[in-house]
């Protein structure tokens, strides 16, 4: 008699290592038996056709399915992560909202059956007030600089960062809101004991201090590419808005972007040079039918994301000129002295086009304030005026 998993947890941990996550067929089934009968239904071969073709082989090689489950949780254990499932007081309810969306072509997008976190934090708390920064692995300097300058600003600001821990964007993300001392969320396409990419190594353990490592698959898991897109809905979905910087035309920032309009969240991006092919996926979402408005500062971000009765971006301080604190007569007479020259106050007057008088008053007064110099009866731009 095959011996099956009696706690939800446990089969749900189980049903994650062999179905892929968001499958519709799979959570259908679970969602109307629950998971735990849901097991013993799939061993019983009493599924949808497809089903039972997806899970064959795993279920020909598990003799004790409980057992499986048993070691799931016992390598969860020993990487120190835990699992989290739907009620929860942890769990993210907006995950929910991916249920908007199932009806779509692309398959895999119903909302997490569970979730791997490594990390202290609390998931939901983390991500009640979230961003996600996302774009192009093989990032610029100024998408990079840019994408840990605005990390930086929101975490400052209290605000959680989401990405998904890849070179580029990603990982200037997550740094950039470690270095003010703020939270961090990193998606993964992988198992939380081997995130990936290796590389990235030292800053997933800064993730788990400071925040959490995130996966909808069981330790053990390796990186694949249908993952990475698979995994891009959830990094929508935590979050109540997305900025984009720099993404190609074909790129997962892109997708991800996608699923934030989908889910009626806030989409921005970045511009960056319109002879960039890095910047080309980002300035078409302008163009996209789905509203996405242009950010530059953190200030911009914020005002999006709260809409009306949050705080508003102050505007950008102008740039100030050498002739911004002059009047108008003043900066006239300042513009008619050539430079490297010294003239006559009654030829800078008709230069100036002012009367005489005025334009001794006016010149003794920039005398004083470092605009000119006086030479027995002529005169000089002075070189900090000049300046």
């Amino acid at each position: 008699m095959t011996n099956l998993p009696n706690d939800p947890r446990l089969a749900l941990m189980l049903l994650s290592s062999m179905v892929e996550p968001g499958d519709a067929d799979l959570d259908d089934l679970v969602e109307e038996v629950g998971p735990v009968e849901a097991v013993k239904r799939l061993w019983e071969g009493d599924a949808t056709e497809r089903l039972r073709r997806l899970t064959s082989a795993m279920i020909a090689c598990t003799f004790d399915p409980a057992d499986r489950a048993a070691q799931i949780a016992a390598a969860t254990e020993a990487c120190g992560a835990r699992v989290l499932i739907p009620g929860d007081p942890d769990w993210p309810e907006q995950l929910r909202d991916l249920l908007m969306v199932c009806d779509a072509d692309e398959p895999h997008v119903r909302p997490p059956r569970c979730l791997w976190v490594r990390g202290g934090h609390d998931l939901a708390a983390l991500c009640g007030r979230s961003v996600a920064i996302v774009g192009s692995r093989a990032a610029t300097e100024y998408g990079q600089h840019l994408a840990d300058d605005l990390a930086a600003d929101l975490a400052e600001a209290g605000w959680t960062v989401v990405s998904g821990g890849a070179f580029g964007i990603d990982r200037a993300a997550h740094l950039g809101a470690i270095a003010r001392g703020g939270a961090t969320v990193s998606v993964l396409a992988s198992g939380v004991e081997l995130p990936y990419p290796k590389a990235n190594g030292p800053m997933f353990d800064l993730i788990v201090d400071r925040g959490l490592l995130v996966s909808e698959w069981p330790p053990g898991s390796s990186a694949m590419k249908h993952r990475f897109l698979t995994r891009n809905r959830v990094i929508a979905a935590l979050s109540a808005g997305t900025v984009v910087i720099e993404a190609a035309h074909r790129s997962g920032a892109r997708n991800t972007a996608r699923h934030t309009a989908e889910l009626g969240r806030v989409l921005m991006f970045t511009p960056g040079p319109v002879t960039s092919s890095l910047s080309a996926g980002a300035h078409q979402l302008a163009r996209e039918p789905w509203e996405a408005r242009l950010v530059t500062r953190a200030e911009e971000v914020i005002e999006d994301l709260t809409g009306i009765g949050g705080p508003l971006a102050t505007p950008p301080p102008s740039q100030r000129r050498p002739f911004d604190g002059l009047t108008e007569v003043e900066a006239r007479i300042v513009e008619a002295l050539p430079r490297g020259y010294v003239v006559e106050a009654g030829r800078l007057a008709a230069a100036a086009g002012v009367p005489a008088a005025t334009a001794a008053e006016t010149l003794e007064r920039l005398r004083r304030t470092g605009w000119v110099d006086r030479i027995d009866d002529r005169w000089r731009l002075a070189r900090g005026g000049a300046a």
